[in-house]
């Protein structure tokens, strides 16, 4: 059976995540029952990663067995025509190697976080960005987060509910920059880079860092928070909304550049 990757964008606020539940609208359902209307014995829609309710991504990967041979594009646009008018989208298409699996040969998953700081309430960035209404200091935050950089227990920054046999990751990077929109508005993003997370982690440790940023901890009570491996010294969990899967690299290029 020939094997199709997918790069997948999608707005997650209307759907209960990624994962396919029954009598629930997930993005991977949403997908699969659109793929069915032209491959109705397709064995199913395979993720780089699960992405919780509200958590949108632009750069998410999954790959699809087929019975019939298709032109990449051309089974790319027929499933968007199918998916319509969900606001899920296959941004590109290309035939795999039937070894390539989306999840497991991914060497790196790549997530940011927006955060907007405005007194006014949010119009055109509702539901994609965590409001808040006070400026945060990028440059504690920063000192905070060069604590959580490399391998460690992330017990503490991780969901109760997480499923993972170890809570030890490797994060590779987490990086906050600052962006003056006006003089009424700050955006912030977290970028982080690991091969995987752990349930919630990223939201975790940007609901934490924000209070480091706010003035309410040190930098030193996150190293403090990640060396006690202990889910209550988590500080608050950040909203889904403000999540995106941004993009997930292979050993290989996997999608050309292409209009």
């Amino acid at each position: 059976m020939p094997r199709y990757a997918f790069r997948i964008e999608y707005d997650g606020g209307p759907f209960c995540g990624w994962q396919r539940q029954v009598d629930l609208p997930t993005v991977q359902g949403q997908i699969e029952n659109a793929a069915r209307r032209i491959e109705p014995n397709h064995t199913g829609l395979f993720g780089a990663g699960r992405t919780d309710t509200g958590v949108h991504a632009t750069g998410q990967v999954a790959h699809l067995d087929t019975e019939k041979e298709w032109a990449p594009d051309k089974l790319r646009q027929a499933i968007n025509h199918f998916l319509k008018p969900d606001p899920i989208a296959l941004t590109a298409a290309t035939l795999v190697d039937s070894n390539f699996h989306a999840r497991f040969s991914a060497t790196k998953r790549l997530y940011q976080f927006r955060v907007t700081a405005q007194r006014s309430p949010m119009v055109l960035d509702r539901g994609r960005t965590w409001h808040i209404n006070h400026k945060l200091d990028v440059a504690v935050m920063q000192a905070a987060a060069a604590h959580l950089i490399g391998k460690h227990d992330f017990t503490t920054f991780r969901s109760t509910l997480c499923q993972a046999r170890s809570p030890v990751k490797t994060l590779e990077k987490l990086a906050i920059t600052e962006t003056r929109v006006s003089d009424a508005r700050f955006d912030y993003a977290f970028d982080l880079e690991a091969l995987s997370f752990l349930h919630n982690q990223v939201r975790s440790l940007v609901g934490t860092l924000e209070r480091v940023g706010a003035g309410s901890w040190e930098p030193i009570d996150v190293a403090n928070a990640l060396m006690q491996r202990d889910r209550s010294a988590c500080g608050p969990v950040a909203p889904p909304h403000g999540l995106y899967l941004r993009d997930v690299q292979y050993p290989m290029v996997i999608f050309k550049t292409k209009f």
